[in-house]
Protein backbone atom coordinates (compact mmCIF):
# COMPACT_ATOMS: atom_id res chain seq x y z
CA UNK A 1 0.00 0.00 0.00
CA UNK A 2 1.02 3.38 -0.90
CA UNK A 3 2.30 5.45 1.78
CA UNK A 4 -0.58 8.20 2.95
CA UNK A 5 0.11 11.15 5.12
CA UNK A 6 -1.93 14.55 6.54
CA UNK A 7 -0.42 17.49 4.24
CA UNK A 8 0.41 19.24 7.35
CA UNK A 9 3.11 16.42 8.50
CA UNK A 10 4.31 16.32 4.48
CA UNK A 11 7.14 18.64 3.47
CA UNK A 12 6.56 17.47 0.17
CA UNK A 13 2.71 18.54 -0.50
CA UNK A 14 2.95 21.95 1.65
CA UNK A 15 5.81 22.84 -0.19
CA UNK A 16 4.68 22.11 -3.56
CA UNK A 17 1.30 24.20 -3.05
CA UNK A 18 2.93 27.06 -1.09
CA UNK A 19 5.53 27.49 -4.22
CA UNK A 20 2.18 27.83 -6.32
CA UNK A 21 0.55 30.59 -4.60
CA UNK A 22 -1.92 28.05 -2.66
CA UNK A 23 -2.89 28.27 0.72
CA UNK A 24 -2.01 24.77 2.58
CA UNK A 25 -5.29 24.60 3.99
CA UNK A 26 -7.23 24.30 0.75
CA UNK A 27 -6.26 20.34 1.20
CA UNK A 28 -5.56 20.38 4.71
CA UNK A 29 -8.45 17.54 5.14
CA UNK A 30 -7.17 15.28 2.19
CA UNK A 31 -4.80 12.73 2.90
CA UNK A 32 -1.39 13.42 0.98
CA UNK A 33 -1.11 9.77 -1.00
CA UNK A 34 3.05 9.17 -2.10
CA UNK A 35 2.45 7.05 -4.78
CA UNK A 36 -1.75 6.61 -6.03
CA UNK A 37 -0.75 3.97 -8.58
CA UNK A 38 0.23 1.31 -5.36
CA UNK A 39 -3.01 2.00 -3.20
CA UNK A 40 -4.55 -1.28 -3.14
CA UNK A 41 -8.43 -1.74 -4.45
CA UNK A 42 -9.60 -1.56 -0.94
CA UNK A 43 -8.37 1.24 0.13
CA UNK A 44 -8.87 3.52 -3.20
CA UNK A 45 -12.23 2.64 -2.76
CA UNK A 46 -12.01 3.94 0.81
CA UNK A 47 -9.96 6.91 -0.30
CA UNK A 48 -11.89 7.75 -3.27
CA UNK A 49 -15.08 8.60 -1.24
CA UNK A 50 -12.62 11.42 0.65
CA UNK A 51 -11.14 13.00 -2.66
CA UNK A 52 -14.61 12.89 -4.20
CA UNK A 53 -16.31 14.63 -1.07
CA UNK A 54 -13.31 16.94 -1.29
CA UNK A 55 -13.79 17.81 -5.18
CA UNK A 56 -17.35 18.93 -5.32
CA UNK A 57 -16.19 21.94 -3.21
CA UNK A 58 -12.87 22.92 -4.54
CA UNK A 59 -12.60 25.25 -7.01
CA UNK A 60 -11.83 23.92 -10.97
CA UNK A 61 -8.58 25.10 -11.91
CA UNK A 62 -6.84 25.25 -8.19
CA UNK A 63 -3.69 23.12 -7.25
CA UNK A 64 -5.82 21.10 -5.21
CA UNK A 65 -8.34 20.17 -7.48
CA UNK A 66 -5.71 18.97 -9.52
CA UNK A 67 -4.44 17.04 -6.52
CA UNK A 68 -7.51 15.60 -5.70
CA UNK A 69 -8.58 14.56 -9.76
CA UNK A 70 -5.14 13.41 -10.58
CA UNK A 71 -4.89 10.91 -7.37
CA UNK A 72 -8.17 9.61 -8.33
CA UNK A 73 -7.60 9.07 -11.82
CA UNK A 74 -4.19 7.28 -10.87
CA UNK A 75 -5.90 5.41 -7.91
CA UNK A 76 -8.43 4.14 -10.23
CA UNK A 77 -6.41 3.00 -12.89
CA UNK A 78 -6.98 -0.42 -11.93
CA UNK A 79 -10.48 -0.43 -13.39
CA UNK A 80 -9.02 0.52 -16.56
CA UNK A 81 -6.80 -2.56 -16.68
CA UNK A 82 -9.84 -4.71 -15.54
CA UNK A 83 -11.97 -3.32 -18.13
CA UNK A 84 -9.15 -3.86 -20.52
CA UNK A 85 -8.53 -7.63 -19.86
CA UNK A 86 -12.06 -8.71 -21.73
CA UNK A 87 -10.46 -7.30 -25.02
CA UNK A 88 -7.63 -9.11 -24.95
CA UNK A 89 -8.79 -11.41 -27.58
CA UNK A 90 -9.61 -8.50 -29.77
CA UNK A 91 -6.84 -7.78 -32.61
CA UNK A 92 -6.09 -4.79 -30.60
CA UNK A 93 -2.43 -4.11 -31.59
CA UNK A 94 -0.53 -2.30 -29.05
CA UNK A 95 -2.94 -2.75 -25.54
CA UNK A 96 -1.37 0.38 -24.27
CA UNK A 97 -3.93 2.07 -27.02
CA UNK A 98 -6.57 0.19 -24.90
CA UNK A 99 -5.29 1.19 -21.74
CA UNK A 100 -5.27 4.75 -22.63
CA UNK A 101 -8.68 5.03 -24.28
CA UNK A 102 -10.34 3.46 -21.61
CA UNK A 103 -8.54 6.07 -18.88
CA UNK A 104 -10.48 8.70 -20.68
CA UNK A 105 -13.34 6.51 -20.05
CA UNK A 106 -12.46 6.58 -16.30
CA UNK A 107 -11.57 10.69 -16.47
CA UNK A 108 -15.04 11.21 -17.77
CA UNK A 109 -16.84 9.06 -15.06
CA UNK A 110 -14.56 11.13 -12.33
CA UNK A 111 -15.53 14.24 -13.75
CA UNK A 112 -19.52 12.93 -14.23
CA UNK A 113 -19.46 11.10 -10.64
CA UNK A 114 -21.28 12.38 -7.55
CA UNK A 115 -21.49 11.06 -4.49
CA UNK A 116 -25.46 11.92 -3.77
CA UNK A 117 -26.14 8.55 -6.51
CA UNK A 118 -25.57 5.98 -3.57
CA UNK A 119 -23.42 3.72 -5.99
CA UNK A 120 -20.15 2.40 -5.78
CA UNK A 121 -17.73 4.80 -7.81
CA UNK A 122 -16.41 1.14 -9.59
CA UNK A 123 -19.87 0.24 -10.63
CA UNK A 124 -20.74 3.75 -12.02
CA UNK A 125 -17.05 4.04 -13.84
CA UNK A 126 -16.95 0.58 -15.41
CA UNK A 127 -19.58 1.12 -18.43
CA UNK A 128 -17.67 4.80 -19.14
CA UNK A 129 -13.74 2.74 -19.09
CA UNK A 130 -16.21 0.10 -21.55
CA UNK A 131 -17.75 2.45 -23.52
CA UNK A 132 -14.71 4.04 -24.91
CA UNK A 133 -12.70 0.89 -25.30
CA UNK A 134 -15.42 -0.18 -27.75
CA UNK A 135 -16.20 3.08 -29.21
CA UNK A 136 -12.06 2.76 -30.18
CA UNK A 137 -12.35 -0.54 -31.51
CA UNK A 138 -15.46 0.64 -33.65
CA UNK A 139 -13.76 3.64 -34.93
CA UNK A 140 -10.57 1.80 -35.70
CA UNK A 141 -10.66 -1.51 -36.56
CA UNK A 142 -12.09 -1.23 -39.69
CA UNK A 143 -9.88 -2.15 -42.69
CA UNK A 144 -12.37 0.98 -44.90
CA UNK A 145 -14.62 3.22 -43.48
CA UNK A 146 -18.19 2.72 -43.51
CA UNK A 147 -21.12 4.31 -41.88
CA UNK A 148 -21.26 4.15 -38.11
CA UNK A 149 -24.88 2.37 -38.72
CA UNK A 150 -23.77 -0.27 -41.14
CA UNK A 151 -20.71 -0.93 -38.47
CA UNK A 152 -23.29 -1.78 -35.37
CA UNK A 153 -25.57 -3.72 -37.79
CA UNK A 154 -22.43 -5.64 -38.23
CA UNK A 155 -22.67 -6.89 -35.11
CA UNK A 156 -26.58 -7.27 -35.53
CA UNK A 157 -26.17 -9.70 -37.89
CA UNK A 158 -23.44 -11.45 -36.65
CA UNK A 159 -25.48 -12.33 -33.05
CA UNK A 160 -28.59 -12.77 -35.72
CA UNK A 161 -26.21 -15.80 -37.71
CA UNK A 162 -24.97 -17.03 -34.84
CA UNK A 163 -28.89 -17.35 -33.05
CA UNK A 164 -30.80 -18.57 -36.43
CA UNK A 165 -27.89 -20.68 -37.05
CA UNK A 166 -28.59 -23.00 -33.96
CA UNK A 167 -32.33 -22.90 -34.38
CA UNK A 168 -32.43 -24.01 -38.35
CA UNK A 169 -28.86 -26.08 -38.16
CA UNK A 170 -27.68 -24.10 -41.38
CA UNK A 171 -26.75 -20.76 -42.43
CA UNK A 172 -30.32 -18.45 -42.48
CA UNK A 173 -30.69 -16.59 -45.95
CA UNK A 174 -31.28 -12.84 -46.27
CA UNK A 175 -35.00 -13.38 -46.01
CA UNK A 176 -34.89 -15.09 -42.44
CA UNK A 177 -32.53 -12.58 -41.41
CA UNK A 178 -34.48 -9.53 -42.61
CA UNK A 179 -37.70 -10.79 -40.85
CA UNK A 180 -35.43 -11.42 -37.42
CA UNK A 181 -34.00 -8.57 -37.15
CA UNK A 182 -36.85 -6.65 -38.50
CA UNK A 183 -35.65 -5.08 -41.48
CA UNK A 184 -35.46 -4.95 -44.91
CA UNK A 185 -33.79 -7.53 -46.88
CA UNK A 186 -32.17 -4.59 -48.84
CA UNK A 187 -30.61 -3.48 -45.59
CA UNK A 188 -29.57 -6.63 -44.74
CA UNK A 189 -27.19 -6.76 -48.40
CA UNK A 190 -26.02 -3.44 -47.14
CA UNK A 191 -25.40 -4.50 -44.27
CA UNK A 192 -23.31 -7.87 -45.12
CA UNK A 193 -21.87 -5.80 -48.27
CA UNK A 194 -20.42 -3.54 -45.44
CA UNK A 195 -19.01 -5.76 -43.57
CA UNK A 196 -16.44 -7.23 -46.05
CA UNK A 197 -14.74 -3.72 -45.11
CA UNK A 198 -14.23 -5.27 -41.61
CA UNK A 199 -11.13 -6.86 -42.28
CA UNK A 200 -8.97 -6.52 -45.54
CA UNK A 201 -6.43 -8.96 -47.21
CA UNK A 202 -2.68 -8.06 -47.94
CA UNK A 203 -1.55 -7.53 -51.66
CA UNK A 204 1.53 -10.01 -50.60
CA UNK A 205 -0.91 -13.11 -50.24
CA UNK A 206 -0.07 -15.69 -52.89
CA UNK A 207 -2.98 -16.14 -55.70
CA UNK A 208 -3.61 -18.57 -58.11
CA UNK A 209 -1.11 -19.79 -60.86
CA UNK A 210 2.64 -19.09 -60.75
CA UNK A 211 4.86 -16.22 -62.07
CA UNK A 212 8.49 -16.44 -63.65
CA UNK A 213 10.74 -18.84 -62.14
CA UNK A 214 7.82 -21.44 -61.04
CA UNK A 215 7.22 -18.65 -57.96
CA UNK A 216 3.94 -18.00 -56.75
CA UNK A 217 2.15 -14.99 -57.44
CA UNK A 218 0.62 -12.63 -55.45
CA UNK A 219 -2.46 -10.29 -55.70
CA UNK A 220 -0.06 -7.30 -56.46
CA UNK A 221 1.59 -9.33 -59.31
CA UNK A 222 -1.94 -9.01 -61.13
CA UNK A 223 -3.05 -5.95 -59.96
CA UNK A 224 -4.12 -4.06 -62.66
CA UNK A 225 -2.82 0.20 -62.90
CA UNK A 226 -5.06 2.85 -63.87
CA UNK A 227 -5.56 3.30 -67.33
CA UNK A 228 -4.85 7.20 -68.05
CA UNK A 229 -7.52 6.96 -71.28
CA UNK A 230 -10.44 6.48 -68.78
CA UNK A 231 -9.96 10.28 -67.72
CA UNK A 232 -9.86 11.45 -71.56
CA UNK A 233 -12.90 9.32 -72.25
CA UNK A 234 -14.73 11.35 -69.27
CA UNK A 235 -13.38 14.26 -70.39
CA UNK A 236 -14.35 13.71 -73.76
CA UNK A 237 -18.11 13.28 -72.47
CA UNK A 238 -18.04 16.65 -70.20
CA UNK A 239 -17.19 18.12 -73.61
CA UNK A 240 -19.44 17.02 -76.08
CA UNK A 241 -22.86 19.03 -74.88
CA UNK A 242 -20.43 22.10 -74.52
CA UNK A 243 -19.53 21.85 -77.91
CA UNK A 244 -22.51 22.17 -79.12
CA UNK A 245 -23.13 25.51 -77.21
CA UNK A 246 -20.86 26.91 -79.81
CA UNK A 247 -22.00 28.38 -82.59
CA UNK A 248 -21.40 26.09 -86.37
CA UNK A 249 -18.34 28.36 -87.03
CA UNK A 250 -16.59 28.10 -83.91
CA UNK A 251 -17.30 24.26 -83.99
CA UNK A 252 -15.84 23.89 -87.44
CA UNK A 253 -13.01 26.14 -86.13
CA UNK A 254 -12.37 23.57 -82.97
CA UNK A 255 -12.69 20.69 -85.21
CA UNK A 256 -10.08 21.86 -88.51
CA UNK A 257 -7.67 23.10 -84.94
CA UNK A 258 -7.87 19.91 -82.89
CA UNK A 259 -9.37 17.15 -85.18
CA UNK A 260 -7.72 17.69 -88.33
CA UNK A 261 -4.61 19.39 -86.83
CA UNK A 262 -4.74 22.20 -89.32
CA UNK A 263 -2.64 25.50 -88.63
CA UNK A 264 -3.99 28.73 -88.24
CA UNK A 265 -3.18 30.37 -91.37
CA UNK A 266 -4.48 27.14 -92.88
CA UNK A 267 -7.88 27.82 -91.07
CA UNK A 268 -7.91 31.51 -92.20
CA UNK A 269 -7.66 30.46 -95.82
CA UNK A 270 -10.09 28.00 -95.41
CA UNK A 271 -12.54 30.35 -94.52
CA UNK A 272 -11.33 33.33 -96.53
CA UNK A 273 -10.29 35.34 -93.00
CA UNK A 274 -6.84 36.24 -92.07
CA UNK A 275 -5.01 34.21 -89.13
CA UNK A 276 -5.35 36.93 -86.51
CA UNK A 277 -9.03 36.61 -86.82
CA UNK A 278 -9.01 32.88 -86.60
CA UNK A 279 -6.50 33.21 -83.38
CA UNK A 280 -8.81 35.52 -82.15
CA UNK A 281 -12.12 33.19 -82.40
CA UNK A 282 -10.01 30.41 -81.73
CA UNK A 283 -9.05 31.83 -78.11
CA UNK A 284 -12.62 33.04 -77.66
CA UNK A 285 -14.62 29.50 -78.14
CA UNK A 286 -11.70 27.67 -75.92
CA UNK A 287 -12.45 29.84 -73.37
CA UNK A 288 -16.07 28.93 -73.44
CA UNK A 289 -15.54 25.73 -73.22
CA UNK A 290 -12.85 25.86 -70.09
CA UNK A 291 -15.50 27.82 -68.38
CA UNK A 292 -17.77 25.03 -69.30
CA UNK A 293 -15.71 22.40 -67.86
CA UNK A 294 -14.81 23.86 -65.12
CA UNK A 295 -18.30 24.82 -63.71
Amino acid sequence: MAAISVPRTDCRATDALAGSGERVSDVADLPWVEDAGKVAPKDARALSKVFFDRLQVLEEGTHAYQYARNTLIEMNLSLVQFAARRFRSREAGDMEDVIQVGTIGLIKAIDRFDLSREVEFSTFAIPYIVGEIKRFFRDTSWAVHVPRRLQELRVDLAQAKELLAARLDRDPNVRELADHLQLTEDEIIEGLIASNGYTAGSLDVPGEGEGPAGVARTYADVLGAVDPALEKSEDLQALAPLLGELGERDRRIIAMRFGQEMTQAQIGTELGVSQMHVSRLLSRALAQLRTGMLA
